[in-house]
């Protein structure tokens, strides 16, 4: 599954991408996390992680920054079972937090899975900093009222978390489409 965005490319990891991942998740720059993505720390898991099977149902996508010198890995944004739910998880790397791209992946995986029929998608949000909330707010999610405790794959650790909910109608798909988003 590939999701270009105005200035983003959502596609699958492959092996040829294992040194870029490395690298980036080797500083652990990693800071804003919403959701449920487990995060690679080692080669070997890097490795598997490039490497695990696929549901073409629930995308798992690298977001790469696209640029005259090429695209550049700056996180990672897909949909995971979370019970009778699907749930969005997503990461971007601290140097490029900030700029709007972590929103524009997640419209752009909200508009695929209104694609793929889900009717609904959740979040967990775990910053302490209001930021994630932030873009979940900006990309057609809602407060859905509820904290609770969950592990937070990202850092292995369990804490609060608070809970929203994008309800994929009609209204969403004519939002999304009028910001660019089409799919490859």
């Amino acid at each position: 599954m590939f999701i270009r965005t105005e200035r983003l490319f959502l596609r699958p990891g492959w092996p040829e991408d294992f040194e870029d991942l490395v690298e980036v998740l080797d500083d652990d720059a990693v800071g804003r996390s919403i959701g449920a993505l487990s995060l690679p720390r080692t080669p070997a898991e890097v490795r598997a992680y490039l490497k695990r099977p696929r549901d073409v149902r629930l995308p798992q996508c690298l977001i790469n920054l696209r640029g005259e010198s090429g695209p550049r890995v700056i996180g990672s944004i897909g949909l995971v079972p979370a019970g009778e739910e699907v749930e969005l998880g997503c990461w971007i790397i601290r140097g490029y937090q900030g700029h709007g791209y972590a929103a524009e992946a997640v419209r752009a995986v909200l508009s695929q899975a209104r694609t793929l029929g889900y009717s609904k998608v959740i979040a967990r949000d775990f910053s302490e900093s209001g930021a994630s909330a932030r873009v979940l707010l900006q990309s057609g999610f809602e407060p859905a009222g509820e904290m609770g405790s969950r592990m937070r794959l990202a850092r292995q650790s369990g804490k609060h978390a608070k809970r929203y909910v994008a309800v994929l109608a009609d209204k969403f798909a004519d939002w999304v489409g009028a910001r660019g988003v089409s799919h490859a």
